[in-house]
């Protein structure tokens, strides 16, 4: 009986120890990082057959065991892998909105001050000062868009190197989940046993990586893990990792982008399959915000130069120069210089696809003014054999055509602000991405010669108008404006043109000439001569192309008696004329962009207004996500962290379990001294 206590005794106290041991080594780690607190399973051993039954021979350790919980691990992986996205997001496009929403920085005033500089002109046109004040303010204003479209570029080139960096880290942990794999399976194999601590470090890895970009774990029959990625791209699988890589987009070689090494090469991953994690977050603040940021502000610096420069072109410079002068080619009354949209050819093109081109549509008027119809989408232009497809990247719309010059009728019919044009080559098996605003602000300048020169701001109306001086009736006749194709409508040689009211009629229209009344359909005039209604608006038609037909646009109003005259001429001399600055003034108010929906302020502040509300409810979402991340956090915590009191009671309670199995281990000594003794 003494035996069997002893090594009943024995075992206890084995089994005690490996408690106490556990419980330290519990204790030693409860700050460890990933940790999952550790418990010793006991099993009885197999008793021994008497004549009384089976006698207990008392206990082992059966195995050492994590108090882990899969279900709880995934949900802290899958929560952290959203909160670290929305950080990185909201730490992203907070940058945008504190740089675009800046009450000095920003647009909005550099957009203010330099209308003023134009009313300062309209105030004073024959004035030198007023109209270098003029061509400050709008340096000032083209400084500040490449200001905010150089800080835009610079965040893609912190997105590119962030995404680097991510796509290395991402490789470490993939490589050290497959080692780790391998010696887990070696370990277990051998010994039969859980590798508890490599599994957590396993654990620990797998949670690092859902930091940079989410995942989904499978385990395999001998327990190691395989780590895919996006919409299953194998990252690791058993002890084998496939390292992700960065390359250049096929379709934008300026973009870094995520991809796979293959045995043909890199293939590009899809940037929307990528998700979760920091790198996900870049990606996706890239794809929906900075992009979305850059050519918002690029469409704003475009329609402002081009309908400014529309409207300048109309005008007369203190030269006297104008579309009328004996050399309009040397005419220069650009005050803006912007880069035409960008081009670029899918690096997969087959050899020979031809050069293809951009360029903006000419603005067209509206209420006096311009307007263009710039949208803030990219475009992917593709062809196969039989079609042309040009398609809005933004919501997938599509213009389709048999050739190039059929899209270019179709985007005439629902115009996007741009047309294209393809050099000599074939088109099919090519595809070309479309930027038409993406670089506009950066690349945004004054003219030179404007700079040089001053004086050829354009601030005068090239046509004048005037009563004539032996009139007796009481009729006036307005200072009149003019519009695309004027030259057309007031040739020089016809100059002047000398209109007279007869019998309620009026006369002298130049031989073949086309009026539209009230922005009606053009017609020529009757060799009787126009019907004289007073107020009605006169436009000579120079340009049918325009809606309504633009040209010179006069009204006489009030009662004239017979042989009464007005002139129309060229604006000789007229350097105090400030009619054309009036009309760059007004664009400031007017519905210049969007197709007549919007102005430069308005779009600018819609623009900062969208960024803003994004930026809060990314930072919300980012907020709720942290939340549920502590939640997940807790609950896997409440299973399989460790708690110094439970550990403080469970070192008590293998203590005395040691304590009693020793005292039963000395008092079964005792008893077989005493067998001992007697058979002496």
């Amino acid at each position: 009986m003494g035996t069997g206590m002893i090594g009943s005794s024995l075992t206890g106290m084995n089994a005690a120890k490996f408690g106490l041991q556990t419980t330290q080594h519990n204790i030693a780690n409860a700050e460890t990082p990933g940790f999952t607190r550790q418990q010793t399973v006991q099993g009885s051993n197999a008793g021994l057959l008497t004549g009384a039954g089976f006698l207990g021979q008392g206990t082992h350790v059966a195995t050492i065991e994590r108090i882990y919980s899969r279900f709880l691990t995934d949900q802290v992986n899958r929560s952290q892998g959203s909160a670290s996205e929305l950080a990185s997001y909201s730490e992203q496009i907070a940058q945008i909105d504190r740089m675009l929403a800046d009450p000095s920085a920003g647009l909005s005033p550099a957009l203010q001050d330099f209308f003023k500089g134009v009313q300062q002109v309209a105030a004073n046109p024959s004035q030198l000062p007023s109209r270098q004040a003029m061509v400050a303010s709008a340096q000032a204003l083209s400084a500040r868009y490449q200001s905010l479209g150089g800080q835009l570029a610079q965040m893609y080139d912190g997105v590119d190197t962030q995404v680097a960096a991510s796509v290395a880290s991402i490789n470490t942990f993939a490589e050290q989940i497959a080692s780790l794999n391998q010696r887990i399976g070696v370990a277990e194999a051998a010994t039969g046993q859980p590798a508890n601590d490599l599994q957590d470090i396993r654990d620990r890895l797998i949670l690092d990586l859902n930091k940079l970009v989410k995942t989904k774990t499978t385990i395999n029959g001998d327990g190691s893990y395989n780590v895919f990625i996006g919409s299953g791209q194998q990252l690791v699988v058993g002890s084998e990792f496939n390292p992700l890589t960065t390359t250049a987009s096929a379709s934008d070689r300026t973009r870094l982008v995520v991809g796979t090494k293959t045995a043909t090469g890199v293939q590009e991953v899809p940037e929307r399959l990528i998700t979760g994690g920091s790198l996900g977050g870049l990606l996706a603040f890239r794809r929906e915000s900075l992009d979305r940021a850059s050519n918002d502000l690029g469409r704003s610096a475009a329609s402002l130069a081009l309908t400014f420069n529309a409207q300048s072109a109309l005008g007369q410079d203190l030269l006297g120069q104008s579309q009328l002068s004996a050399s309009p080619s040397s005419f220069s009354p650009a005050l803006f210089n912007v880069a035409p949209p960008t081009v670029l050819a899918n690096a997969s093109n087959p050899a020979g696809s031809p050069t293809v081109s951009a360029a903006y549509v000419d603005p067209p008027p509206y209420s006096g003014n311009f307007y263009t119809d710039l949208g803030s989408s990219d475009y992917r232009l593709s062809a196969d054999a039989t079609s042309v497809t040009l398609t809005r990247l933004s919501d997938n719309k599509t213009w389709t055509g048999a050739d190039l010059a059929a899209v270019n009728v179709a985007l005439a019919a629902d115009p996007q602000g741009f047309t294209l044009l393809a050099s000599a080559g074939a088109l099919a098996g090519s595809s070309y991405l479309i930027q038409p605003t993406r670089n506009a602000a950066l690349n945004l300048a004054v003219n030179s010669a404007v700079v040089n020169d001053p004086r050829l701001i354009t601030a005068a109306g090239p046509v004048r108008t005037l009563p004539g001086a032996s009139n007796t009736g009481a009729a006036a006749i307005s200072a009149g404006t003019v519009g695309p194709g004027y030259p057309a409508a007031v040739p020089v040689a016809a100059t002047p043109i000398t209109l007279r009211y007869q019998d309620g009629k009026l006369l002298g229209f130049p031989a073949g000439a086309q009026v539209s009344i009230n922005g009606g359909t053009a017609a020529a005039v009757p060799a009787t001569g126009l019907d004289y209604v007073s107020g009605n608006n006169i436009t000579l038609v120079g340009s049918v192309a325009t809606v309504p037909p633009s040209g010179f646009s006069f009204a006489i109003t009030g009662l004239p008696n017979n042989g009464d005259t007005f002139s129309i001429s060229r604006n000789a001399g007229g350097t105090a004329d400030g009619r054309n600055v009036l009309a760059l003034g007004q664009l400031q108010a007017q519905k210049t962009m969007s197709g007549k929906t919007t102005s430069y302020q308005d779009a600018y502040a819609q623009l900062v207004s969208d960024i803003g509300s994004k930026t809060r409810q990314i930072q919300i979402s980012n907020d709720a996500q942290q939340a549920l991340l502590e939640q997940a956090q807790a609950n896997r915590d409440s299973l399989s962290a460790v708690n110094l009191d439970e550990e403080a009671a469970n070192l008590l309670r293998y203590q005395q379990a040691y304590q009693a199995s020793a005292k039963a281990l000395q008092i079964g000594a005792s008893l077989f001294e005493t067998i001992l003794q007697i058979g002496a």
